[in-house]
């Protein structure tokens, strides 16, 4: 068997939230062994034609070192763009990945991920980014070149588009540059770019020229320039580059480019009045809103959003938790008084009880349609709501489905529902189909700092409607993307492409059709476009056939949308026409990856980099084995009754011991569940003397006769003979054994007041290399490593989750691939592993059962 340097990794269950966010950035990364690895140049190229961005990010690294280096490339991009070609260029010679079909892939990353060669393009989710990244071993002297482009259509929001391009590059570059060249052939009304980490010496090195049709921007700021002091090799370069800008709109028909064929048609037509809106306010105060934040941001936004409200305007409140409760029973109008009534009400919102979705989305729908009976509201205005909530319902409907349906009907296309997930104990998926099947969006709401400005950020972009019921009309078009729109919002802009069926750009006439604030709307003409060779003519269709492109982005994105909608045979049809694009145009999208082959190795493998674009995923295990060497990690959950004790760690030839003890909630949920955490640990050197006991409240020590207790919220150093002991306040406690291992536990705090869950710990082993081949027990088995193998990969239950056979101690065994999360070096969000998933208590890849481990007591042995 090989040797193995493990990293194993035990932790209970805990909700986190990625708290990134970039429209576009970049990061080079590299270890700190690497200290000789230069980055040579790093350049972000990007290019708009008429809101459609092509962007170039390249870096060059150099190896200085006299043996190879492993180099890391990092790419955080739009979660709405699509990556169109990643390649490599090692030694003059070039590797340019291929996008494919995920099963016509499955050979490839088989292979990758059974001999432990791949690299991995990593995907990881945050606000509204993905990252992209890859590592490769680079020989002494060498240079590597990374060229990463993707394209997105820039959605305009409360009245301007914008490019957000993180650069985090942690070193001087020779050569760095930033270009952005925007062509509007509407003309650009204004423009505007800066730096979040531009000082005032780096501001005036952001040049910018704009004239009618054309703006460019540039920054290159120079090594010297890049440093944060004259004596020191720190960089300045350190955050978001953001360009916005907004285009000039004249006529009611809107804008058109016409590119062989391909039309683009922008609809935002200027000086609309807005439609009265009546929205109904529908919280969640159920008591998981008490933790962290939660409630009292969203109370102040509710504050702020109601001092927001037009006085032509109705609104309503709902809270509900178990039980729904009104404000009033009706919407009332936003005047003044009524207003000053609402704050009152709002600032005295508590948690109480369960969540139950069902009836209060209900409660609000019946709301809107009674007072519409009753004429209460206003003949021309605007139905809405807006649903906030935090949680899964866990009290009346709890099927999802089930749910899903009873809203869709008593809706019945009457009014727009905006769905608001707080957080990631939220399906979000669920929440964004029940938007979409009524009108509506919906949007995740991360927890941090700024949740009040994101709720209110997420009002301000619906508040004021100037369209309802928006059709777009175009008689002789083929391939047309959606061209019916619910609503057209303030500062946004609906966008429709096709394909002119006769080529006729002579004889191209359009109608609008949309209900407005007072009468309806109505406009009708014939499209002109103007001709790219005569205003820009230096650029040829700037980057090709730009709109031909952008309608396969724009209708490759509505039929993944539909994909989640409507009957089987609806969502399959979907789903094929939107790989057949995808592959046609060379998009990785959910439904496509793209392989890119690296060099042989010196054991004349070939490595295989798989780039899948993944959605979100969640669910933490409670073990996981790390296998650096392998680049891959084994995780899997050992399920039983609280208060069973559990032998993680047995070195008989040592002398160590570590068993940890499980805690379960407060009491049971009202969906019946109960979750498990360890919430104890015993840790017995033998040899050395030493005895530790760890629970949630305190640690007790025991060493050459001399007990010490501390507690958590003590941050203290304790260096011994035999052991040292280093105690961050509140959050890790780190036991140093001489001459062995080092054990980490980590304290993960839950709001005291939270009806079900309660404090635990997390539980990890360093230089587990150190101890006896002899070491055994759940974790123990796995420090010095284990031999498998991974191939039949194939579809999971969940598309991000591929299943694949494992073949390890003499069997086959089913399993999931997914990602885990590492707490060492950040306790509240940690780090995404990858790893494979054993279901049924690890069986098969345990020796025995789990309840072989069991024991009597937090110091006993089998």
């Amino acid at each position: 068997m090989s040797r193995w340097r493990s990293v194993v990794l035990l932790w209970g269950c805990v909700c986190l939230w990625l708290l990134s966010e970039a429209r576009g950035a970049l990061v080079i990364s590299r270890h700190d062994a690497a200290m000789q690895v230069e980055v040579d140049s790093l350049t972000v190229d990007c290019t708009v034609a008429s809101r459609f961005a092509h962007t170039v990010m390249t870096s060059t690294a150099l190896n200085k070192a006299n043996s190879s280096q492993e180099i890391f490339f990092e790419v955080e991009m739009p979660k709405t763009a699509f990556i169109t070609n990643f390649s490599m260029e090692i030694d003059n010679q070039m590797y340019v990945g291929e996008v494919k079909e995920k099963e016509k892939a499955k050979k490839q990353y088989e292979k990758a991920v059974s001999t432990g060669q791949t690299a991995g393009l990593v995907k990881a989710s945050g606000r509204k980014m993905e990252k992209f990244s890859v590592s490769v071993n680079i020989a002494a002297n060498s240079k590597v070149k990374f060229v990463l482009t993707y394209e997105e259509l820039l959605n305009r929001k409360l009245g301007q588009y914008e490019i957000r391009t993180r650069v985090k590059p942690k070193q001087l570059v020779q050569n760095f540059q930033i270009v952005a060249d925007i062509y509007e052939p509407q003309g650009i009304a204004y423009v505007d770019a800066y730096g979040t980490f531009l000082s005032n010496e780096l501001l005036p090195l952001v040049e910018k020229t704009v004239t009618d049709k054309k703006a460019h921007i540039s920054f290159s700021p120079t090594p010297e320039q890049q440093k944060k002091c004259p004596e020191c090799d720190g960089t300045l370069i350190d955050g978001d580059f953001i360009i916005k800008y907004d285009v000039k709109r004249a006529t009611s028909l809107g804008d058109f480019q016409i590119v062989n064929g391909y039309f683009v048609h922008f609809f935002a037509p200027p000086d609309l009045p807005r439609v009265p809106k009546n929205v109904v306010f529908v919280i969640d105060v159920s008591y998981s809103m008490d933790d962290g934040n939660k409630i009292e941001q969203t109370r102040e936004a509710l504050l702020a959003i109601l001092q927001d409200l037009h006085e032509d305007d109705y609104f309503a409140i709902i809270l509900f938790a178990r039980f729904v409760e009104f404000w009033k029973e009706s919407l009332i109008k936003a005047s003044k008084e009524n207003v000053a009534e609402a704050l009152t009400f709002a600032r005295g919102i508590r948690t109480t009880s369960a969540t139950n979705i069902n009836d209060a989305a209900l409660s609000a729908v019946n709301m809107l349609v009674k007072d519409r009976q009753d004429n209460i509201l206003p003949e021309r205005s605007f139905d809405m709501i807006i649903f906030m909530t935090d949680g899964m319902p866990n009290s009346g409907v709890r099927d999802l489905p089930t749910i899903q349906e009873n809203v869709r009907k008593a809706v019945d296309g009457k009014m727009s529902l905006f769905c608001l997930g707080f957080g990631n104990d939220v399906d979000y998926s669920f929440l964004d189909v029940m938007a979409q099947q009524n009108k509506g969006l919906a949007r995740r709401i991360h927890e941090d700092s700024d949740a009040t400005a994101q709720l209110q950020g997420f009002y301000e972009e619906v508040a004021s409607t100037l369209l309802l019921e928006v059709d777009l009309l175009y008689p002789a078009v083929d391939f047309l993307t959606n061209n019916h729109f619910n609503q057209l919002f303030n500062g946004t802009e609906i966008v429709v492409a096709g394909r002119l069926s006769d080529n006729d750009i002579d004889n191209f006439m359009v109608e609008v059709f949309a209900k407005g604030s007072g009468e309806d709307f109505q406009v009708q003409g014939q499209a002109t476009a103007v001709d790219w060779n005569v205003i820009y003519p230096e650029k040829e269709y700037i980057f090709g056939d730009f709109t031909e492109r952008l309608w396969a982005y724009i209708t490759i994105q509505q039929l993944l949308e539909q994909s989640k909608m409507g009957t089987a045979e609806e969502k399959s049809n979907a789903t094929a026409k939107a790989l057949e694009m995808s592959l046609q145009y060379n998009f990785v999208t959910p439904l496509t990856s793209m392989v890119v082959t690296k060099p042989q190795t010196e054991d004349g493998d070939s490595d295989f980099l798989i780039a899948d674009k993944l959605t979100e995923v969640d669910g933490d295990p409670h073990f996981m084995i790390e296998l650096p060497q392998r680049d891959d990690a084994l995780c899997f959950n050992i399920n039983d009754t609280p208060g069973t004790i559990f032998n993680l760690v047995r070195d008989t030839t040592t002398g160590i011991l570590v068993n940890g003890q499980t805690i379960g909630d407060k009491k049971v949920a009202p969906d019946g569940k109960i979750n498990t955490y360890f919430g104890r640990f015993g840790i017995i050197h033998k040899t050395l003397g030493v005895r530790l006991e760890v629970t949630t409240e305190d640690i007790s020590v025991l060493q050459d006769g001399k007990r010490v207790k501390l507690l958590w919220s003590d941050k203290t150093a304790l260096k011994g003979p035999n052991m040292d002991l280093l105690l961050t306040k509140d959050c890790t406690l780190m036991v140093n054994l001489k001459d062995s291992v080092t054990f980490v536990v980590l304290l993960h705090r839950v709001w005291k007041s939270h009806p079900y869950h309660q404090d635990y710990l997390g539980f990890y082993t360093l230089d587990s290399h150190l101890l006896s081949p002899s070491v055994h027990g759940l974790l123990g088995q796995f420090y010095h490593g284990v031999e498998f193998e991974v191939g039949d990969l194939r579809p999971g239950e969940v598309p991000e989750k591929p299943d694949a056979t494992m073949y390890v101690k003499g069997q086959e065994l089913n399993v999931t691939r997914g990602w885990q999360k590492d707490y060492r070096n950040d306790v509240k969000n940690g780090v995404n592993i990858p790893c494979w998933f054993i279901h049924s208590n690890g069986t098969g890849l345990i020796d025995g059962d789990a309840s072989d481990y069991i024991v009597s007591g937090l110091f006993q042995t089998y």
